[in-house]
Parts: C-alpha cells; sequence; structure tokens
C-alpha cells in the first residue's frame, strides 16, 4: 500500500491529449520520514508512521522531539499512521527513510482522509436537505424544523434526531479518486475531482482496494 501526507493546495484543470478537460486538487505531498514502523507481533498491528509539516522547534514539547530525532527527521507538526496488514518486517519502509510521491503513478485509484470545511450552526434545510413549509396565507412555518417526536408515546424525542447543528468540521474519506498526474520535480500529486479539506488543510492519500 502506498500511502503519503500532504497539504491541499486548491483545485484547477487539466488539458489531456484528446483535448478532454479534467478538473483536479493539487496536493503538494511530502516528502514525509518514516518515523516508525509498528510490527504485527510487537504492537499487535502492522502500520507506517509518517511525518509532515516542518515546524520551529520551540513549537513541540520535548518528547514530540525526541521521538523525530530518533528516527532522524526534522521538527513536524503532523504525525499519521498508515495501516497495512500486509506489510512485513523485510519489506516496506524503513525508519528514517523518505516517502515521496514517485510511490503513486498516473491512473491509480487512492483514497483522500482530511477534514472537511466547516460551516457553523446550520437549520435543517442546508444540513439535512429538508424542505421547506408553505410561505403564503401568514404560514409562519418556513424554514422551522417541524414536530420532532410524537405525544405520549414515547413522550421523548429519540436520539440521532436530525436537527439543526454543526455542519462540516468532520474527518471524512473520498473513496475511489484517480490520480490524474505526478510531478515528483514539485512534489505534487493532482487527483481528478475535490477531496474533503479546505485551502492549506492536512489530507491522507492512500491506495484503494
Amino acid at each position: 500500500m502506498a500511502a503519503i501526507l500532504g497539504k491541499k493546495l486548491g483545485m484547477t484543470q487539466v488539458f489531456r491529449e484528446d483535448g478532454t478537460v479534467v478538473p483536479v486538487t493539487v496536493i503538494e505531498a511530502g516528502p514525509c520520514k518514516v518515523t516508525a514502523v509498528r510490527d504485527a507481533e510487537r504492537d499487535g498491528y502492522a502500520a507506517v508512521q509518517l511525518a509532515f509539516g516542518e515546524v520551529e522547534e520551540r513549537q513541540l514539547s520535548k518528547a514530540e522531539l525526541g521521538h523525530l530525532k530518533k528516527a532522524g527527521a526534522s521538527p513536524s507538526r503532523h504525525l499519521a499512521e498508515f495501516r497495512d496488514e500486509d506489510l512485513g518486517a523485510e519489506e516496506g519502509p524503513k525508519v528514517g527513510e523518505d516517502v515521496t510521491v514517485a510511490v503513486f503513478e498516473a491512473g491509480q485509484r487512492v483514497k483522500v482522509s482530511g477534514t472537511s470545511v466547516g460551516k457553523g450552526f446550520q437549520g435543517g434545510i442546508k444540513r439535512h436537505n429538508f424542505s421547506r413549509g408553505p410561505v403564503s396565507h401568514g404560514s409562519h412555518n418556513v424554514r422551522a424544523p417541524g414536530s420532532i417526536g410524537a405525544s405520549a408515546f414515547p413522550g421523548r424525542v429519540f436520539k440521532g434526531q436530525r436537527m439543526p447543528g454543526q455542519l462540516g468540521n468532520k474527518r471524512r474519506t473520498q473513496r475511489g479518486l484517480e490520480i490524474a498526474e505526478v510531478d515528483t520535480e514539485r512534489n505534487l500529486l493532482l487527483v481528478k475531482g475535490s477531496v474533503p479539506g479546505s485551502r492549506n488543510a492536512v489530507v491522507e492519500v492512500r491506495t484503494d482496494g
């Protein structure tokens, strides 16, 4: 499994040889230093930990700096583990190695995880695609949620009822995306379509399937 951490720069479009226009999201991915390798026998699961996003030493704790220096990595803001049950002790990246966009290739299927754009407190129409009420004859039920429960039984509101509340700002994974281009010189991944997260947000890219 190929995986990497990156920063979402924004969206643009590329033209293919047949003249078709492809909307793409530009991700500045890596290079990421391998800071830890989890072993199934020792840790109970197999995974690779990557570091991304250089920061000043004063922004990290001594424990974080010690962990990174042990792997030969510069002070980094973000650490993420990518599980791979097929990862063996003799194969895959080792601690201290760099992971770049070269592990991906054009046409490859990937999934991208990130924190969706936060849109604050929203009503039921925007949050859950509810329909509005009538607006004529003096109706006051235009965008109100309406009834949220029954009468004597059950006499309460069930948990999980779709109601107004915070929209966005949650971890989301977009699957089935396709890599349009790989720019190894500038550490860029061009992913077809949109991915979760706002501009400059940190995202995780890994192979899908």
